[in-house]
């Protein structure tokens, strides 16, 4: 077994995709300087975007809100309201498919779909919160433009258009009354402003949201005066929710595997650390490392026969594995055969050096977040990171790599404390929140 993780171990350098050469503290601060490019308008691969949303105010009572998101997977729908204890509701709950995940469709079918799975709640409410996980140039009014799809959305023609303004568009051509307020926002901003509304109780200093899940994003609190790029906001007192759209930063340390797998996706080149980390990517990159690895001679002949019918992974087949390297699984089939606990053994090595290697980039982007907040000096009163997504919650290996850096990194070596915490629907009531007060 030794020998076999030396073996990995020089394969991973062998590709640069070696995780204990990664500097927390020189990558923190490159994502800090892009952070800093993207407010003021230079060139970053952070979009840095405004949401034109604040928490300032108090959120109305018994006023019904639709609420829309539309993830990288699902589109749910549903009407939230907050009752006298500023409590939730949340009532018509429907989930459909996302528009464009099952095949590539128009801009027609994509704004037309939305439209129909509307249709049951369209009466219920003249607000509109619409979560859309997708890059998008948020305006003053809240509407935004779409920049491009990630996730392997596919419609045609839709980068560049207005979505809320085409949505009460395809709701009037239903024959509805589109006469409606529609505040467009992030997940990943709805994901900060529900866990916000979720621990009202809790002492923070500021509040990230962040998703792993499908694909990855960060969320921030930033001072108004800082924003550059909107120069209006210079002399301007408060703060405004950034999204920083993170999944898109290029300045990961990237391996040969990395560029390999990224050449394969629909937009190389884009996305970089998205397609280092989250859900969507997990699987086809390291079915890539695996397959590297078997070219590399670090698998047995069986294994090698058995994974090569292995066309796609996913991440839920990955911890499969993790979980049951033993039983009837994926991976596991592959490993299966006398003498093959090698190729268990060198298999997990694998899925747990890309698992600590993701770890390690999360933990230098959510401090970064931090010291750009200019929060979290105090452990009394930590930043709270609101997470989000499957793949912070459900990956077997993940969450406990992050906890360990967070701890050597962010408290001890940066001084920075903050609190990871679950908002029960915080995508919907931040959305609705969002809705009712914007």
């Amino acid at each position: 077994m030794i020998n076999a993780k030396k073996k990995v171990e020089k394969f991973l350098k062998d590709f640069d995709m070696d995780y204990a050469n990664i500097d927390l503290e020189k990558n923190c601060n490159m994502f800090l300087e892009e952070m800093e490019k993207g407010l003021n308008s230079s060139d970053s691969s952070l979009k840095m975007i405004p949401t034109y949303l604040s928490m300032d105010k108090e959120v109305p009572v018994n006023e019904p809100v639709i609420v829309i998101d539309a993830g990288g997977t699902n589109f749910r729908v549903c009407v939230v309201h907050f009752d006298n204890n500023r409590k939730p509701v949340i009532e018509d709950f429907n989930v459909y498919p996302m528009p464009g995940t099952k095949g590539e469709i128009s801009r027609e079918e994509f704004f037309n779909t939305i439209a129909k799975y509307l249709e049951p709640v369209i009466n219920k409410s003249n607000k509109i919160g619409f979560c859309f996980s997708y890059p998008t140039e948020i305006f003053p009014n809240k509407d935004g433009r779409l920049i491009f799809f990630s996730k392997e959305v596919r419609v045609r023609d839709v980068e560049g258009e207005i979505i809320g303004e085409n949505v009460l568009k395809a709701i009037g051509d239903l024959g509805y009354d589109n006469k409606k307020n529609i505040v467009l926002l992030n997940d990943t901003v709805a994901t900060l402003l529900g866990g916000k509304a979720s621990f009202p109780d809790r002492v923070f200093e500021s509040y990230i949201g962040f998703i792993l899940g499908t694909g990855t994003n960060i969320c921030y609190i930033e001072k108004s005066s800082s924003i550059g790029k909107v120069p209006d906001l210079k002399s301007s007192e408060g703060s405004m929710l950034i999204n920083v759209e993170s999944g898109n930063y290029n300045k990961v340390p990237r391996g040969k595997i990395d560029i390999e797998f990224d050449n394969t996706t629909k937009n190389p080149g884009e996305f970089i650390l998205e397609k280092t980390i989250s859900g969507a990517y997990q699987g086809g990159l390291i079915l890539t490392v695996i397959k590297k690895a078997v070219e590399s001679g670090l698998f047995t002949d069986a294994f090698k026969e058995k994974v090569s019918s292995v066309k796609e992974l996913t991440s839920k087949e990955i911890d499969d594995f993790l979980y049951f390297p033993y039983a009837d699984n994926t991976l596991a089939v592959c490993c299966s055969g006398a003498g093959n606990d090698d190729d268990r053994f060198v298999l997990y090595c694998l899925i747990d050096a890309v698992m600590e290697r993701a770890a390690k980039f999360v933990a230098f982007s959510l401090t970064a977040s931090i010291i750009k907040s200019g929060k979290g000096n105090n452990p009394c009163a930590p930043v709270c990171i609101t997470a989000d997504g499957s793949t912070f919650y459900k990956s077997k290996l993940f969450r406990g790599k992050l906890d360990h850096y967070i701890k050597t990194f962010t408290n001890e070596q940066k001084n920075l404390y903050c609190e990871f915490v679950k908002a029960e629907n915080g995508n919907l009531i931040g959305t609705a929140i969002a809705g009712l007060l914007n």
